[in-house]
């Protein structure tokens, strides 16, 4: 073999090295380009899709109660057909509630004008007074509806557990989602958008 037949193999075998590079360094920079796409997918889909909170499915009838506000007009379930509508029971001496009280009052604030309807009914024949229900009120700057539960019917309707617990109700009057414990803004968004897409979609 010539000395130049051998530069020849040798220039040969370098640009084929080169090549070989290339192809790997554009492969590893596709597979990064893929990577970087499916995070930002990942978190355009989160915003777009919030997780749901840990609840409960359910899918039965809303009970078809009527009682007093606070005012002494009356409410009735049935007549909010057509809206989400979440159903808190409470009561003043709940320590939890205190703490899930402003984050329902946000929400309400916040999804009130898309269709999000909240009652809270308040477990009276445990109350001191109905005053101590007003005084509540005032002091979370409750603005949503507050149902006096007398008698204890619409807890044994709604089969309560410990309270605060909530149940979320879709227009067409079905329970569909009950959450024992406190909610936070955020979950309270994400099952009312839930229940409303559902709603938007169904035949």
């Amino acid at each position: 073999m010539t000395d130049r037949t051998a530069r020849q193999e040798h220039i040969h075998a370098r640009r084929a090295g080169l090549s070989r590079r290339e192809v790997a360094m554009a492969a590893f920079g596709a597979l990064a380009g893929l990577l970087i796409i499916g995070l930002v997918w990942l978190m355009v889909g989160r915003e777009d899709t919030p997780a749901l909170p840990a609840v409960g499915e359910l899918n039965r009838p809303a009970p078809d109660v009527t009682l007093p506000l606070l005012d002494g007009e009356p409410i009735r379930l049935a007549d909010m057909r057509g809206k989400v509508v979440l159903v808190n029971f409470w009561g003043t001496w709940c320590e939890p509630c205190k703490e899930e009280t402003p984050a329902l009052q946000q929400a309400y604030e916040k999804l009130r004008a898309d269709g999000l309807v909240i009652v809270g009914i308040n477990l009276r024949r445990q109350e001191t007074s109905d005053e101590a229900v007003r005084a509540f009120v005032r002091q979370y700057g409750v603005t949503y509806p507050i149902a006096l539960d007398v008698d204890g019917e619409a807890a044994r309707l709604f089969q309560i557990s410990p309270i605060p617990v909530s149940y979320f109700i879709d227009p067409a009057g079905t329970v569909r989602y009950v959450r024992v414990g406190t909610l936070s803004s955020e979950d309270v968004t994400a099952l009312f958008g839930r229940l409303r897409q559902t709603a938007t979609t169904a035949p």
